[in-house]
């Protein structure tokens, strides 16, 4: 489903900037859960940022595709109606626009960009009652400007809304699970494992194996470097909380 071969990428408009992603490859099929785990600074939320279009970084070297279409010739907005989906690590606030006509906004762009039909007032409304519900947001928080006033964990629940309102067909998670607590960390479970079917990917990206408890991963993946260094199953998240990542440095 998403193939990436040989990805270098450095920060936009840095003359003679070196690369943060110094030749990444990466294959995730439909179907799959892949996990990426790496020390600060290693590319992490670089690689996410790149897949998803973000105008910040530049690519020098390398491809990435998505069911065998050139992805990084295609603007954020039609990344998005293929059905890539990022959730933010800092998701921003936006004053003045209502959440409710932000998403569904948001949702029939994507729908006529696809070809098809909008969704309308009444329908919208029904759904994102029923999945508001089950990432713990309230209607009052649903009727306030976008994500204005909402706390750290709030925001994170604000994403999976989203992630679950939009049905992406491949998710990216920038460590979603940063600053949540026991009980969000058991809701973002609950939606990944909602949205997981055979034809749907996820690429997780975080620090620590917590989420993993809520999710199990079909392949864990060490990005240290700007590389990916050693790649295993399940297992070898354990491995990482028990033994940290110095080891993984020192090979990068």
């Amino acid at each position: 489903m998403l193939k990436i071969q040989n990805l270098h990428a450095s920060v936009s408009g840095e003359d003679g900037g070196a690369d943060i992603l110094k030749g990444v490859t990466l294959d995730a099929p439909a179907g799959e859960v892949h996990v990426i785990m790496g020390p600060n600074g290693s590319g992490k939320s670089t690689l996410s940022h790149v897949i998803a279009g973000r105008e910040d970084y530049t690519v020098t070297s390398g491809t990435v595709t998505f069911d065998g279409e050139d992805l990084l010739g295609l603007a954020p907005e039609e990344r998005a109606a293929k059905g890539i989906f990022l959730s933010f690590q800092n998701p921003m606030e936006i004053p003045g626009v209502a959440t409710m006509n932000f998403i569904r906004t948001a949702l029939n762009a994507q729908k006529k960009a696809r070809g098809e039909g909008e969704i309308s007032a009444a329908d919208f409304l029904k759904a994102i009652r029923g999945k508001a519900k089950l990432v713990g947001l309230s209607d009052e928080k649903l009727k306030r400007p976008f994500n204005v006033g909402f706390s750290g964990g709030e925001k994170k629940r604000m994403e999976m809304l989203q992630m679950a309102t939009f049905e992406p067909r491949f998710c990216i998670m920038d460590e979603t699970d940063s600053g949540l607590d026991i009980d969000a960390l058991k809701m973002v479970g609950e939606v990944v494992n909602a949205l997981r079917d055979g034809s749907r990917g996820f690429l997780v990206i975080t620090h620590y194996q917590r989420l993993l408890e809520h999710i199990r991963p079909d392949r864990v993946h060490v990005l240290a470097g700007g590389r990916i260094v050693k790649s295993g199953g399940p297992e070898l998240a354990a491995e990482l909380e028990a033994s940290g990542y110095d080891q993984f440095i020192e090979a990068a």
